[in-house]
């Protein structure tokens, strides 16, 4: 007896579950920039226990360097590892943009354009609502490192656009 073939929605999560996995257990761009950041903020979910540091170094509006730091669960790690791989060698607008587009995949289910590559295997994320904020803590770490510096919080209570 031969068993059933995997639909293509079950192949699609498997793959998905698998770029997520090696975002996790492989962060790109993990440590710090020892001095060279020019731009930092600090990230916690309280929900989840999730703590990050995102480093830049921005240099003619071109982030050049960006160093995560952290702790949590998988999603935020992993979420954490493809926005530090893909805001890299981008201006700061762009940056903050991409951290909008991302916010809107989450929140409204937007398709994300093309070019967020793997960061798509993200999506299934937004039919859990508490793990939306394990996602975006990074992404939101990083506008808030783009911005003022200092830290934000995904804490319900938080004030802010959170």
């Amino acid at each position: 007896m031969t068993s059933p073939t995997p639909g293509p929605d079950i192949a699609l999560d498997d793959l998905y579950r698998d770029i997520l996995l090696d975002h996790y257990r492989s962060p790109r761009n993990r440590g710090r920039l020892e001095g060279r950041a020019t731009n930092a903020a600090d990230g916690a979910n309280p929900l989840c226990g999730d703590e990050l540091t995102v480093e830049v170094t921005v240099e003619d509006g071109t982030i050049t360097e960006i160093a995560i730091d952290g702790r949590g669960c998988s999603i935020s790690q992993a979420s954490a590892s493809m926005m530090s791989v893909f805001v890299r060698e981008r201006g700061t607008a762009e940056a903050l943009e991409a951290v909008e587009t991302f916010q809107r995949m989450m929140l409204k289910g937007e398709t994300p354009p093309e070019e967020f590559g793997d960061i798509e295997a993200l999506a299934g994320v937004m039919k859990f609502p508490v793990r939306v904020k394990c996602a975006s803590l990074g992404w939101k770490t990083l506008e808030q490192a783009l911005g003022d510096g200092g830290s934000v919080s995904t804490d319900e209570r938080s004030t802010g656009d959170d």
